[in-house]
Parts: C-alpha cells; structure tokens; sequence
C-alpha cells in the first residue's frame, strides 16, 4: 500500500518518473490508485481548509 501512496503522490506533484508510471500501470490495481487518489484529496481540501480558517482568524 505504501508504493501505491508514494506513486499517488508522486502524480500529484507532476514529479513521476516514466519507469515508476509503467511499473504501477503493469502491477498495480486502479482501484487502489483510485481509492488512494481520493482519500488524499480529500486530505489535501482539509488541511487547506484548516489552514485558511486558522490564517483568516
């Protein structure tokens, strides 16, 4: 589970290598990138959101 989070994070940030996108297309299942890809979101929309409620105080 641990690759597939650092392969999702990886694509967040537009930083993937050719190599590690093959590997993850080849071996790994769409729904754990799917479900990981979801679940960060959703902790990327909360963590800007407490921070802007934190700057706006």
């Amino acid at each position: 589970m641990w690759e597939v989070i650092k392969s999702v994070l990886a694509a967040f940030f537009g930083v993937q290598n050719e190599r590690q996108r093959h590997r993850d297309f080849q071996h790994g299942k769409p729904v754990a990138f799917v479900a990981a890809g979801i679940a960060l979101a959703v902790v990327l929309v909360v963590v800007v959101a407490a921070v802007a409620i934190v700057a706006a105080r």
